[in-house]
């Protein structure tokens, strides 16, 4: 009887699956194609896999039911039996979980993915809000969702205005 101990070790999360996609061989994202889809890669265009792949691990891990959305859309739904008209959108920038959030800042491409109880996992480690990850990216205190393009900017910039060029 062996007296070591197995090291419990969890699954990477799927943020870090698919951030590690682009450093797998070949060989391993055909096998991870076969495993998730149960058929063999129907090309060789790695960055059409890639996609997809990452797709296949979001969907399976995210499928349960963001009760958050669900709570919006039958206020949504009460709204326009009691009125007959559809209101504009809750103001609520909050991607649905599985969502991967991708931003180039100074050269760099950082990647964010939602998780299911609303938080954010960004470079293996979980933030509450969006605006926690632009201040640790930048170093200076930003809108979380206008960093991530979620939510236009309240300053156009000058030269433009809303509906169309000057």
């Amino acid at each position: 009887m062996s007296t070591s101990k197995e090291i419990f070790s969890p699954p990477p999360s799927v943020a870090a699956q698919i951030a590690r996609l682009p450093e797998l061989p070949m060989a391993e994202i055909r096998a991870l194609w076969k495993k998730l889809v149960g058929e063999d890669a129907p090309t060789h265009n790695r960055q059409f896999l890639e996609r997809r792949i990452a797709y296949r691990l979001q969907e399976a891990e995210f499928r349960k039911a963001n009760a958050g959305l669900l709570d919006r859309n039958k206020r949504r739904i009460a709204d326009l039996v009691e009125t007959g008209k559809v209101r504009k959108r809750d103001r609520d920038y909050r991607p649905a979980a599985g969502t991967v959030l991708t931003r180039e800042y100074k050269g760099v491409e950082y990647r964010v993915v939602a998780t299911a109880d609303g938080q954010y996992e960004f470079q293996g480690r979980t933030f509450a809000s969006l605006s926690m990850i632009a201040r640790e990216i930048t170093g200076t205190r930003w809108s979380g969702p206008l960093f991530f393009g979620l939510k236009p900017s309240a300053n156009p910039k000058p030269g433009t205005r809303k509906g169309g060029r000057r």
